[in-house]
């Protein structure tokens, strides 16, 4: 039986895409496929969007990640901060470099907890990246300030964190570069994989364009030895249909959030996340905190609502990172969410109804 409310809202956004098909139409006779004009239409357009001078298309969100860092010249020996409750993708991007990904606990905005930085920096640490998790802001301010001191690069992981600020300056535009994620389920979303890079630096901007392809200066030339990464001509043609309208998916996703949290904030058992003042957070997830989380996900799931859990097994207790080398208990606040938190569809295809009935469903649980 389908869910009342359902969580994937594709079929909704690209249920009329006469316009996208009519822009592939006219690319795919000019054969304009790899590094096409839509891919500098819409690398001009996303930089406008975040407020830098540049902005590379890559293949991936992952790759969005892992390319500043390699530009920056970060590799084996070397180690890059990062968060311990964060996806698979941003502590895979750090690895890939052959860097060793150190990892510091969040606070209760699913962010980093800048306190725990400095303590983990050694000799060997070359970077930090913050994780701007859900569409919540890492404390940029502080984390700059221990970046400057230390000597350190800053490459955001702002993958989830589109459009989102911090004391009046956007995500994306605080390091030295950031990593934007264009995947399905991301507030500005394409039909696949692909990942947007954002800098002001004219030498950044400058090698990674040359290292997303193969290091190729020209035809016949290469500067030195890259990899394949390009943002794919019919992706941006994507892109570009949708940007347009990232403002108004972002401020509807924010009241929509806002109905939950005065609605939830009522419910015993539920508590709702503190909302920082400083911080426009852009909610590409919605989580809060629910007590006896694994049966209100299962009652949920059972009443039509299809709620989700990001993540249910920290990532640091992954097998796959145990050559990390990091216990279980290190990261006692990842792993309080990891037991607590709960997510419910916030997107701007939501409506007024559907989220009622989330409310109830949750109400009808702790009642």
């Amino acid at each position: 039986m389908p869910f009342k409310v359902r969580y994937s809202y594709l079929p909704e956004q690209f249920a009329d895409v006469d316009d996208v098909f009519d822009a592939l139409k006219r690319l795919v006779p000019t054969g304009d496929f790899t590094l096409g004009k839509p891919v500098a239409e819409f690398e001009e357009r996303f930089a406008d969007l975040i407020g830098t001078k540049h902005a590379i298309g890559v293949g991936s969100g992952t790759d969005a990640l892992k390319l500043p860092l390699k530009a920056l010249g970060i590799g084996f020996g070397d180690e890059v901060i990062t968060a311990a409750n964060t996806f698979i993708s941003t502590v895979g991007a750090i690895n890939e470099t052959g860097a060793r990904p150190i990892l510091v606990d969040c606070d209760d905005s699913f962010c980093m907890d800048v306190g725990q930085v400095e303590a983990a920096i050694t000799e060997h640490t070359k970077a930090i990246m913050p994780v701007h998790l859900t569409g919540d802001v890492t404390d940029m301010t502080a984390l700059m300030a221990i970046a400057e001191k230390h000597g350190l690069s800053v490459v955001e992981d702002a993958c989830q964190g589109i459009l989102s600020e911090t004391d009046g300056k956007r995500s994306g535009t605080w390091g030295v570069a950031a990593g934007f994620s264009l995947h399905p389920l991301k507030n500005l979303n394409v039909w696949g994989d692909a990942g947007v890079i954002v800098t002001d630096d004219d030498a950044i901007n400058e090698k990674l364009c040359l290292i997303r392809n193969h290091g190729l200066k020209n035809r016949d030339e290469i500067a030195f030895l890259g990899c394949n990464s390009r943002l794919d001509s019919v992706q941006a043609v994507v892109g570009n249909w949708l940007i347009g309208r990232t403002h108004d998916i972002t401020n509807r996703r924010i009241e929509n959030a806002a109905y939950y949290d005065e609605a939830f904030g009522g419910i015993s058992g539920i508590t709702v996340p503190r909302r920082r003042r400083n911080v426009k957070n852009v909610y590409h997830l919605y989580m809060v905190f629910a007590e006896n989380r694994d049966a209100l996900y299962g009652h949920s799931l059972e009443n039509g609502v299809e709620a989700k859990v990001h993540y249910p097994i920290p990532l640091y207790q992954q097998e796959g990172l145990k050559p990390l080398g990091y216990s279980p208990g290190d990261f006692p606040v990842t792993d309080r969410h990891a037991k607590t938190v709960i997510s419910f569809p916030v997107d701007q295809h939501i409506t007024r109804e559907q989220q009622e009935i989330v409310i109830d469903t949750v109400r009808s649980f702790y009642a």
